[in-house]
């Protein structure tokens, strides 16, 4: 047959298509859903079938490819192909075993994540082992034979250094862009601070996503290198570093069921951290009503798990639990948030200070890794950084390296439209939802409109009189600004009450 690129991004999953009058699909065994085997220029791949009944999308001696599987083939439009049933991945019984609330060993995971890996998998597959998993819940030997496996399924980078630090956040708090306030600090001092970060999927703006603003991050391996052992830094994406590929597959399911369950967060981030070369990690674990991690036990009970699996894969850790009350910083989407960045790098007095403080201890908690730096040194030290301005030169070196886009962030260029949101009572801000805020954030096109957004003029524990702005939505497009209207009138996410009812929430910092 004949192959024909299929213009649908199916989002790591191999996907095939073909006419329903051709000779094929008539044969035993090609029904829509069936899993298929094609092979071209010794290539072979599995993939999901799916019949179409429209000869424009692909012909009767054609074999139509999704964006994912055109891509694995490796051949130009055209190339012959050839189309047969699939056997069923060989970890399928594992994952029937999981199903049924089985403990597995280590080469079960290790079998379903190469499946997992080579998109050997169907998005229903994928479905049943990250909600099997979620409901008979990992215990913490089978969490390191994931995160081990995950490991094995792609590259693992060798800085060849001692001390390779990196820095995370498990998520959910919008704003909070610390990692690029930290890798300038920490790689100014002459730590090693090789940052790959992801793009967001269900919020507002992720690490790359901001750093795009700035410059570019999709970056040639051989690039990335050399940008880190010239800056000691760099802030790219990690999705052409090939780190961890079956975390990325797995996340394509994950997050539309919004399942974040505890054993895959810590196989997912530690797979990622411990196959990019790091050696020293610390870990922000956000409590408070609207985060992820809602109370201090359940902070102290996946911070026990993390160190667990962090140990026996021999990476040294620091967990360092913090206030996820509110969104970190005021900007939430990719230009507001490259504007606070900034700010607080040129030492602005309109930075948002809870941004810099928070920086700044994350910051200091890495540079105490180096066996130079006595414990409790590190604030001060990354603090005559920042205010030096060294941390400032050290961040424009990497831009200029990653090529950098001509920000100018007294003049963002945000979404023209505008929305200002306004208190409806007078009183105290007592509660902001994260959720809430960056439902609204995305609503308005963020993080696909970088100009898109919430512009946050109140914070935690402020006065408001009635008819006071509390945050002001930026939109490129109608219909995205319609959007965060709808939702920003359902509900605001600003509680707004008396001092006493402002919540206390105990954090490390």
């Amino acid at each position: 047959m004949t192959l024909k690129r299929v213009a649908i991004d199916t989002y790591h999953e191999n996907v095939a298509y073909l006419h329903r009058d051709c000779e094929v699909v008539r044969a035993e065994g090609f029904q829509a859903l069936s899993k298929v085997e094609i092979r071209a220029n010794g290539k072979r791949i599995l993939a999901t079938l799916n019949v179409v009944d429209d000869a424009s999308i692909v012909g009767c001696n054609q074999l139509g490819v999704s964006e994912d599987a055109f891509a694995r083939l490796e051949v130009a439009d055209g190339h012959p192909a050839s189309v047969s049933q699939a056997e069923p991945p060989e970890s399928i019984p594992a994952l029937f075993r999981k199903i049924n609330g089985e403990r597995l060993s280590r080469e079960d995971f290790h079998a379903i994540v190469r499946d997992i890996a080579e998109l050997r998998y169907s998005k229903i597959e994928l479905t049943a082992f990250v909600v099997a998993s979620n409901r008979s819940e990992l215990d913490r030997e089978e969490v390191y034979f994931l995160s081990e496996a995950m490991v094995a399924s792609g590259r693992r980078l060798d800085w060849r250094e001692p001390l390779v630090v990196d820095k995370h956040c498990i998520g959910g708090i919008p704003g909070n862009r610390t990692s690029m306030l930290v890798v300038p600090i920490v790689a100014a001092y002459g730590l090693v601070f090789p940052k790959t970060s992801s793009r967001a999927i269900t919020s507002p703006a992720g690490t790359a996503d901001t750093m795009e603003v700035l410059a570019n991050v999709e970056l040639p391996f051989g690039q990335l290198t050399e940008i880190v052992r010239e800056h000691k830094g760099c802030l790219a994406w990690g999705g052409t570093a090939d780190l961890s590929p079956a975390d990325d597959v797995l996340i394509s399911v994950e997050r539309p069921l919004a399942i974040d369950s505890p054993g895959q967060m810590v196989a997912s981030i530690l797979s990622k951290k411990i196959a990019a070369g790091a050696t020293h990690l610390v870990l922000d674990i956000p409590i408070g009503p609207t985060a992820k991690v809602r109370s201090m036990p359940e902070a102290q009970r996946l911070r026990r798990l993390f160190e667990y699996v962090a140990q026996r894969m021999h990476l040294s850790l620091d967990v360092v639990i913090t206030d996820g009350r509110q969104p970190v910083g005021r900007g939430v989407g990719p230009v507001l948030e490259a504007r606070d960045v900034m700010q607080v790098l040129e030492n602005d007095p309109q930075a948002p200070d809870d941004l810099r403080q928070k920086s700044l201890r994350l910051a200091g908690r890495i540079i105490e890794c180096s066996p130079d730096v006595r414990g409790g040194d590190g604030f001060r030290i990354a603090r005559d950084i920042l205010d030096s301005g060294r941390a400032l030169a050290r961040m424009q070196a990497i831009i200029a390296a990653q090529g950098g886009r001509g920000f100018d962030h007294h003049h963002p260029p945000l979404g023209a439209l505008t929305l200002d949101v306004r208190a409806a009572e007078a009183g105290v801000v007592t509660g902001i939802d994260n959720l809430q805020i960056a439902q609204v954030a995305r609503l308005a096109g963020a993080p696909k409109v970088k100009g898109a957004g919430v512009d946050l003029m109140r914070k935690l524990g402020e006065p408001v009189a009635v008819g006071d702005v509390l945050y002001r939505v930026h939109a490129s497009y109608p219909a995205d600004l319609e959007f965060a209207r709808q939702a920003s009138a359902r509900s605001h996410g600003f509680s707004i009450g008396s001092a006493e009812q402002v919540p206390r929430v105990f954090v490390e910092f």
